[in-house]
């Protein structure tokens, strides 16, 4: 009973993390907010019937999403929460029954703002300038990206009346990007055959991410501020006179918010402009309601995910009513199969519609679609179209059933379900379908890191029948790459370049790259750490690889599966042939830190956070982004954030960057 349990957590827990990723790391959702918070839910449900399965690195532990590369780290001195949502009016009310349960006999109001779909940032101001700004990134840790956050001409780089604005402030912001630029930027994307974004939130998001902040400054990025994270004095007292002090000091606020003094009040103002949003030139999926008081903030304190004074209120996903004219089967990466419907194109929240997901056959059976129904669709989230449901009044009698292929479309290999998943799987790994797609994840930065090798090539790799399987890449030649469509000399060079080089990646990359299900980066990491080679990874047994922590049974199966199977073993072969780097030089596991776990917090003054991180596994060490009663050792740099209050509070033993410096070898 407690090993079926703890399959269905494990699988929960990977199935959260990897919409996690898609949404904060790719940009690209692939699921509704509905659907993730029903995840979420069941993961939680479970957990509390089993305590004992919880870990630190459970979704349900922590704030999800993380920084991507490519920037310096910053971490937040007060962290940036997510917020629970609610869908419907009885929600709110059960949110304000909580909020009153734990503020006996207080009169509670609220102020209601609207909830900005962008990028999330907080901003950091120091004697009334503008020290830098991050993105959210974990809850804990965000990028610095001050040189884009800059180029935002609402922003005001010098606090308006900075004789009495705080010496040391964190105002927090939504960053978004207008209907008009969207569609001009777009329009300037397509005439460069470019690849247009899905929406304006993606816009926004990945326009912070460039590396060029004159690329930023021409797609005019907007802001709204709508809080203060840390600040040092002049603390205002309640939400409201939050917004009013930030507008008093020349920060730009949305004008449509409301001070509620109950929560019928919040009912009719959120229900007020679910059809208004319509008429403003930026993206709005909800209404963000938060208990005024300051003071009452604090009394009601927080979860380890999102604060109890604070609720999203998310509006009902558009609809409109079409025929399903067939149902097609997509092969994706990992070769799960996936139905798809084909629709009589539809508009719907201003694009048409010709196809929705229709996620697997349990949802098909379940819902009763059948080919030729009419159907109501929805764009889950504002951004993935799905049928919510037939409309069976107005079924004939011819329309058909589906049923899932036991051959994949792509290569015809026989198709399988592993206990206790709803996907139906192709497990070849050379599936031309899943070819791209494995190429693409193999070349990617947190992978092999193969510059040049976007989608692009990778069509035109896959397409021309150069590359069969991601091995294929290292027999290349300069004669096959140069006569591939809009190939130049100096590109075709660079990229047989990259792809040398990349031999050489280390062994947690490499295995990253692999595209093992269940296995993000994290678990590669931790992997590489515990075997030095691929060869000795290949020999783990089922139950050594189920004992290493943070791995668990339904990841250690998925690695034994591929490690099992006659493509992978094919394909190794043909790696180590091309003289791909399989093994790491064995890392010293004892050291005067061996056993001990260190945490990192502020900003270190004669080491980068990666050097100092180096340096404790060097010497035997563990290093986690999280303070925990577990933790040994908690390292505090210059402004340390939150991470040093909550151990102080835990009475944790504290390390200064010359205390680590001292620890040498015997």
């Amino acid at each position: 009973m407690i090993m079926d349990a703890k399959r269905q957590i494990e699988s929960l827990r990977q199935q959260i993390r990897e919409h996690d990723y898609k949404y904060y790391v790719l940009d690209r959702p692939q699921i509704s907010d509905q659907d993730y918070d029903r995840l979420m839910k069941d993961l939680i449900a479970l957990e509390e019937q089993n305590p004992q399965l919880i870990t630190a690195d459970s979704p349900t532990q922590r704030v999800g999403g993380q920084p991507v590369e490519g920037f310096e780290k910053i971490n937040h001195r007060v962290a940036m929460l997510s917020m629970d949502n609610t869908y419907s009016a009885d929600e709110l009310r059960e949110f304000d029954k909580r909020v009153r349960k734990n503020l006996p006999g207080e009169d509670v109001a609220y102020v209601v703002e609207l909830k900005i779909d962008g990028a999330s940032v907080s901003l950091f101001y120091k004697d009334g300038m503008l020290q830098y700004g991050s993105t959210r990134g974990d809850g804990q840790t965000g990028d610095d990206v001050t040189a884009n956050i800059k180029t935002i001409k609402a922003l005001p780089l010098t606090a308006h009346r900075s004789e009495d604005f705080p010496k040391k402030i964190e105002v927090r912001g939504e960053v978004y990007l207008g209907h008009a630029d969207f569609e001009r930027m777009n329009s300037k994307r397509e005439k460069a055959n470019e690849e247009l974004f899905a929406n304006p939130r993606n816009a926004a998001a990945g326009s912070l991410k460039l590396l060029d902040p004159k690329a930023v400054a021409e797609r005019n990025l907007q802001i709204f501020t709508y809080g203060i994270g840390f600040i040092e004095s002049n603390k205002p007292g309640s939400q409201w006179e939050a917004i009013e002090f930030l507008k008093d000091h020349g920060f730009r606020t949305n004008p449509h918010i409301k001070r509620c003094v109950n929560i019928e009040e919040v009912i009719s103002y959120c229900d007020q402009w679910q059809d208004k949003r319509k008429r403003l030139d930026y993206d709005t999926d909800g209404m963000v309601v938060k208990v005024d008081s300051i003071r009452q903030h604090e009394s009601l304190g927080a979860t380890t995910k999102s604060p109890r004074w604070m609720i999203a209120y998310k509006f009902p996903a558009e609809r409109a009513k079409t025929k399903l004219e067939d149902i097609i089967v997509q092969v994706g990466r990992m070769g799960s199969l996936t139905p798809v419907a084909v629709l009589m194109p539809v508009r719907l929240s201003g694009s048409t519609i010709s196809r929705a997901t229709l996620h697997n056959l349990d949802e098909i059976e379940r819902k009763d679609i059948r080919i030729g129904d009419t159907v109501i669709i929805e764009k889950a989230g504002e951004i993935i179209p799905q049928v919510i449901e037939p409309v069976l009044c107005e079924r004939s009698g011819a329309e058909k059933k589906f049923k899932m292929p036991d051959k994949c479309p792509a290569c015809g290999n026989r198709t399988l379900q592993y206990p206790g998943e709803v996907a139906v799987r192709c497990d070849n790994i050379s599936c031309p379908a899943q070819q791209r797609q494995h190429l693409i994840h193999f070349a990617s930065r947190d992978a092999m890191d193969i510059e040049g090798m976007g989608e692009a090539v990778a069509d035109l790799l896959v397409e021309s029948g150069l590359v069969k399987d991601y091995a294929d890449i290292y027999s290349l030649k300069y004669s096959d790459i140069i006569d591939l469509e809009r190939m130049a000399d100096k590109s075709a060079k660079k990229l047989l370049e990259a792809i040398e080089a990349s031999k050489g990646r280390s062994l947690s990359r490499f295995i990253y790259a692999l595209g093992i299900r269940h296995v993000g980066v994290r678990a590669a990491d931790i992997l590489a750490d515990e075997f030095n080679s691929i060869d000795e990874l290949r020999k783990a047994t089922l139950e050594s690889l189920s004992d290493i922590d943070q791995i668990g049974p339904v990841m250690a199966e998925s690695i034994t599966a591929f490690f099992d199977r006659q493509d992978t073993q094919r394909i190794i072969g043909k790696l180590t042939k091309a003289g791909v780097k399989m093994e790491q030089q064995a890392m010293k596991r004892k050291g005067p830190l061996s056993g001990k776990t260190f945490v990192f917090t502020g900003t270190l003054e004669s080491l980068s956070r990666t050097q100092a991180q180096e340096m404790v596994k060097a010497l035997g060490g563990k290093v986690s982004s999280y303070v925990t009663r577990q933790t040994d050792f908690v390292v505090a740099g210059k402004d340390p954030g939150s991470k040093y209050d909550k151990a102080r509070r835990l009475g944790l033993k504290m390390m200064s960057e010359q205390d680590l410096k001292k620890i040498k070898y015997k």
